[in-house]
Formats: C-alpha cells, sequence, structure tokens
C-alpha cells in the first residue's frame, strides 16, 4: 500500500521490524498489543481514512481457551470499531475467512452460500463478521468484508510465521529434506493465493466504489494437496536438477468433490491476479537460498 502512495501506519506486536527499508516507507510504526485497550485508545486518537484489520490467531491457536481466542480474535474487531465510528473513520477492512463456509463439495461458493463453520477458527471469523454489519448498519464507516482461502508466499521479515503455511511448508521441506511428505493421502482440495495478489486485492476494495460489503479474496483454482506436491517437485527439479520424492498416507475413506471459491465480484472491482503458482513457488525457492544456509 506505501508503495502504491498510501500513508501506512503499521501495528506490530511485539517490536519494529529490522527492516530498514521497510520502515523507512511507513508514516508510522506503533508497537503494542490489539488486547490492550490502552494501546487500542492510542491507536485511535489518530485520524484515519481506513483500517485494515488483519490480526487473528491461526487455525490451530484458534483451537485454545474460548476466553483468550475471542481476545484476539473477536474482542478486538469491536473495539476498533467503537473507537473508530466515533472519529470519522472511513472504511474498515476486516480479514475473515472462507472457513466460514464450513464444509466444500462439489459446488461454486459465492458470498451468498449460508455460513456455516466447523471449528473455532471459522466461528470466531462469523463473530467478527457479524460485529462488522452491526457497525455497517448503524454508524457511517463502511464497513467491507474479506473471506480470504489460502495465502502464501515468501515472508517479508526473518521472524514472519508464515512456514506453517501448507505451500511454504512443502517448499521448505522440500529445500532442506530433499522430499515431499504429506500428512494426507494428498486427496483435500485448496485453493491458495499468493500474498502479493491479497494485497492487490486490498488495494481494489479500499478503491472501490460499489455497494458490495463482503469479497471472496482467491485464487478461483482449486487443487489438491498432491497436485501442490506435483507442482513443487517440478519446480525443484527444473531449479536444481533433483527428482524429489512424495510420501503421502494411505487413502483416506472419504474423498472430497471438487468446489470453487468464486471471485468473480472483487474481480468486478478491477482486480486481476498477478501471480501464478509457479512465480509464487519460484520466490519461495529464492527466500529459501538467502536464509537457509
Amino acid at each position: 500500500m506505501a508503495n502504491a502512495g498510501y500513508a501506512v501506519t503499521a501495528l506490530c506486536h511485539s517490536k519494529i521490524p529490522p527492516n530498514e527499508n521497510w520502515v523507512s516507507q511507513m508514516d508510522k510504526v506503533l508497537v503494542g498489543d490489539v488486547t490492550d485497550q490502552h494501546f487500542m485508545n492510542e491507536v485511535a486518537s489518530y485520524k484515519y481514512d481506513v483500517v485494515v484489520h488483519l490480526v487473528s490467531l491461526d487455525h490451530n491457536q484458534s483451537n485454545g481457551n474460548p476466553l483468550f481466542v475471542s481476545s484476539v480474535n473477536v474482542t478486538p474487531v469491536w473495539t476498533l470499531l467503537d473507537l473508530f465510528s466515533k472519529s470519522g473513520l472511513g472504511k474498515f477492512i476486516y480479514f475473515s475467512t472462507a472457513q466460514v463456509y464450513g464444509m466444500l463439495n462439489g459446488e461454486v461458493i459465492t458470498e451468498s452460500k449460508k455460513l456455516n463453520p466447523q471449528n473455532p477458527y471459522g466461528l470466531t471469523h462469523q463473530l467478527g463478521e457479524v460485529i462488522c454489519e452491526y457497525y455497517n448498519k448503524t454508524t457511517d464507516v463502511d464497513c467491507r468484508i474479506v473471506r480470504l482461502s489460502n495465502s502464501y508466499g515468501a515472508p517479508i521479515f526473518e521472524e514472519n510465521n508464515c512456514w506453517w503455511l501448507v505451500v511454504n511448508d512443502l517448499c521448505r521441506m522440500a529445500y532442506l529434506r530433499k522430499e515431499i511428505v504429506l500428512q494426507s493421502d494428498g486427496s483435500p482440495l485448496r485453493d491458495f493465493i499468493h500474498g502479493w495478489d491479497v494485497c492487490r486485492g486490498v488495494q481494489a476494495i479500499i478503491e472501490a466504489s460499489d455497494d458490495n460489503t463482503t469479497y471472496n479474496l482467491s485464487s478461483g483454482i482449486t487443487l489438491s494437496i498432491i497436485e501442490i506436491a506435483e507442482k513443487i517437485k517440478q519446480v525443484f527439479l527444473s531449479r536444481y536438477g533433483v527428482v524429489l520424492p512424495i510420501k503421502a498416507r494411505e487413502d483416506n475413506s472419504t474423498k472430497a468433490t471438487n468446489y470453487k471459491i468464486d471471485n468473480t465480484l472483487i474481480r468486478s472491482t478491477g482486480f486481476n491476479l498477478e501471480w501464478s503458482l509457479d512465480d509464487g513457488l519460484n520466490e519461495l525457492f529464492d527466500n529459501l537460498e538467502r536464509n537457509e544456509k
């Protein structure tokens, strides 16, 4: 966003990242905890046109103690909207997840699909969406909800905890162990979108003048985990001349049927994907070459 000319204030949880180039592009960098009311009051004391709320525990962490999980995944959404709705905020972009839809089987998923979350991660994001919808109805803040599929891509900072993401994890495993080991038979299906395309999607939503409030942010391409592994194998062979073995568990008793997370609505804003899967995999291997000695 800074590269696009926006004056960006970044919120960091524990410290300012040791990346001087990145810091120099920020208008401000604030360090604090979104569960801290005093820090939230400080954040809200500044005047902003747009707030992009990305804070959330990951899927596994969201299975923890409900009091703690809701203090991170839910309460800050309410707190920020309560504070900023009183100070003239224009747009609030809330990052939800496609997991609010629940089980996906043999269908095209549009934003109008009934929500049916199957885990605490999806449930807490549905609650966040409800809060946004409430403030859309009762205040002048224009809340936009982003239902993200599965992102991937090289980290901006060394300390970024992004290697648990499926594509990232498999690339790192391939690079370090010279093998790809799957935790399933490879049949689970996923829609993957590169992190830089996610950023471009946010910009498209910020600049959109339509009346839509919810967008699927996805590639619109569904692949099985084994297909992802095979693609990584191909890229690795092209780069390093090494044929990687792929190890998968025995067949699961049930097979997922193909689905598509439709991204027509966000494309109507002028958004288009720029990163192919090949480009994204090569970027990850470039990063691993620089940082994994």
